[in-house]
């Protein structure tokens, strides 16, 4: 089984925290900021570099005006859609 962090889904949850970041208008600084990170931390996520835990993921959602499970849930529908 490959590592969780290289994985297809993997990259495909950075992607999607970096778009939903990206149309929530706000800057990798300014979600750093929020968060009391440094903007590498948010880079090194959005790359597909660095893992996201549960308890990051709600912080971020939060931080970028998304409620956790909405993200969530939009992270499931692109999940189903690519498996077809």
């Amino acid at each position: 089984m490959a590592k969780s962090l290289f994985t297809h889904d993997a990259r495909q949850l950075a992607r999607l925290l970096a778009q939903a970041r990206r149309d929530a208008g706000i800057t990798q600084v300014e979600l750093a900021r929020t968060l009391g990170k440094p903007q590498p931390f948010v880079s090194l996520i959005e790359r597909g570099e660095r893992r996201v835990d549960v308890v990051e993921f709600c912080e971020i959602a939060h931080a970028i005006g998304w409620r956790p499970l909405d993200l969530f849930d939009r992270r499931l529908i692109a999940l189903v859609a690519s498996q077809f």
